[in-house]
């Protein structure tokens, strides 16, 4: 039996084609498309800015607005990661307002702002802008991995946002689910203090460690690499897609201080998130509360954020009016915006919205 790490071989159908391409690579050619959607600059606020997509020539917009929101450390292209294989220019070209709240990199001088601020300020502003810049239309709010927490987050925080629903894209919510946090549960009860003064003493956590932790979440893709870029050899949109990725994972943020400190101690060791109440900064949320449609996304083959740790969000959204589970192929990246996403997560959130759209 072939050993786990090693992909299946394969031999390219079109010799020439991959001769082509592996040239290109050795030769450090570009086969991506990683040009940008177009986008207009809407807001500047002190720790992000907010942008507006232009509308897709041609494409007459409809819809409520869609607002994108990434996660810490990891930055916010992966909304937008090359041209054929981006979220936002699916949902632009569909003819939906997309916009994009943007944090740009963390440094030490982030090192004191906590969950709270992204979830009950930064978030909640980048709404009512978006609300106010689209015809005072209700908000689709979107936010993958962390960024998807910051998104559920945010719509229990105050029931007084224009949000139209929610959405959360490979976001866990019971770490019980999540393999490599129960391999290291015992470690972190015996670290926890060097843990807690390594991240207050460097102001977080540097960006070379969150890349490495991303790259240790997909450790096979990123062991066989090389193999299979032999074996895809005469793909070139695959090849495209690992250089897009390259692209994405060289470009990882720092976390801020405090906001790693309160996902440390209170997602990961206590898994406060499984219970659905969650204090930050003084204050109780409760996702129960929540009163709006909720979409959740979770990744057949994501190892950071498994099917069941994703799904667990469903059993705690009792106050939403529609809540409604897909899952997709694809790894933590991939369900976002992996080559299988254009039939699949893509157009079952454009159907969740274009359902929960204001008439």
């Amino acid at each position: 039996m072939p050993l786990p790490l090693v992909p299946r071989p394969h031999v390219p159908h079109d010799l020439g084609a991959a001769v082509g391409n592996l040239r290109d690579v050795v030769q450090g050619r570009r086969i991506a498309d990683l040009r940008t959607t177009p986008r207009t600059l809407v807001k500047v606020t002190e720790h992000a800015s907010l942008f507006r997509y232009d509308p897709y020539p041609g494409t007459e917009q409809h819809g409520d607005p869609l607002l994108l929101v990434p996660p810490l450390a990891a930055p916010a292209l992966a909304f937008d990661l090359r041209r054929g294989c981006s979220v936002v220019e699916y949902f632009v070209q569909q003819g939906r307002p997309v916009y994009l709240v943007d944090y740009g990199p963390v440094s030490f001088e982030h090192r004191d702002l906590g969950i709270e601020h992204w979830t009950g300020r930064l978030v909640p502003q980048a709404v009512r802008h978006v609300h106010d810049d689209a015809g005072e239309r209700p908000v689709h709010l979107a936010g993958w991995s962390l960024g998807g927490i910051f998104t559920i987050f945010t719509a229990a925080s105050d029931p007084t946002l224009p949000l139209a629903s929610a959405t959360a894209v490979a976001s866990p919510f019971d770490l019980t689910q999540v393999p490599l946090i129960a391999i290291t549960r015992p470690v972190n009860a015996v670290a926890s203090g060097l843990v807690s003064a390594a991240y207050r003493t460097l102001g977080g956590v540097p960006a070379p460690l969150t890349r490495l932790g991303f790259q240790i979440s997909a450790l096979d893709k990123y062991l066989t690499k090389p193999l299979a870029i032999l074996a895809h050899a005469d793909d070139r949109d695959f090849l495209a897609q690992l250089e897009a990725v390259d692209r994405f994972t060289d470009n990882m943020y720092a976390y801020p201080g405090r906001t790693f400190g309160q996902l440390y101690h209170v997602v990961v060791r206590s898994n406060a998130l499984a219970t659905g109440v969650v204090e930050l900064g003084g204050r109780e949320l409760r996702l129960a509360d929540i009163d709006v449609p909720v979409l959740v996304v979770a990744g057949l083959d994501d190892t950071l954020a498994p099917v069941g740790a994703v799904s667990h969000l469903v059993d705690l959204l009792r106050g939403a009016p529609d809540v409604q589970l897909v899952q997709a192929p694809g790894g933590h990246l991939g369900v976002l915006t992996g080559r299988a996403a254009r039939r699949t997560t893509w157009p079952a959130m454009e159907g969740f919205y274009a359902r929960h759209d204001t008439p």
